[in-house]
């Protein structure tokens, strides 16, 4: 197991409500790393929320926002989403760009007991140790 994939799997252990926490790349849309606790977060499914993740933060519609406030701004304007939290009927989801490593995102799913705080903590804590371990 690499290194990415203990930390991922910390994570999950340390966060009470912890469903999964992934690593994705955000030019290619593949999980760089992956720990869960549920049967039912299949390959599929978790490709698929990966690429959600990715629209989110990367998407045409993202870019295409990006690109008026450049012109707007008259100075480049890229990548400017750097954390996005949502909420499912059952779930929270946190997501946050890996620093120095602007195209490795982060996401956090727990369950809707777990504290707001404590997700976006850990979130936060571990970003400069996955860092040393995600793609440049």
């Amino acid at each position: 197991m690499s290194k990415l994939d203990d930390l991922m799997q910390s994570v999950v252990q340390d966060v009470d409500g912890a469903l999964g926490c992934a690593v994705v790349d955000l030019e290619s849309g593949l999980l760089l790393s992956v720990a869960h606790s549920v049967p039912y977060f299949t390959s599929s499914y978790l490709e698929a929320v990966a690429a959600a993740a990715v629209d989110m933060m990367r998407g045409r519609n993202v870019r295409a926002v990006e690109s008026l406030l450049s012109s707007q701004r008259g100075q480049p304007v890229k990548h400017m989403i750097q954390e996005v939290q949502m909420t499912t009927e059952r779930t929270f989801h946190f997501m946050a760009i890996v620093p120095e490593k602007p195209n490795s995102l982060v996401v956090l799913i727990t369950s809707r007991n777990t504290n707001l705080g404590m997700g976006w903590s850990a979130v936060r804590r571990n970003l400069p140790e996955i860092a040393q371990f995600c793609p440049a």
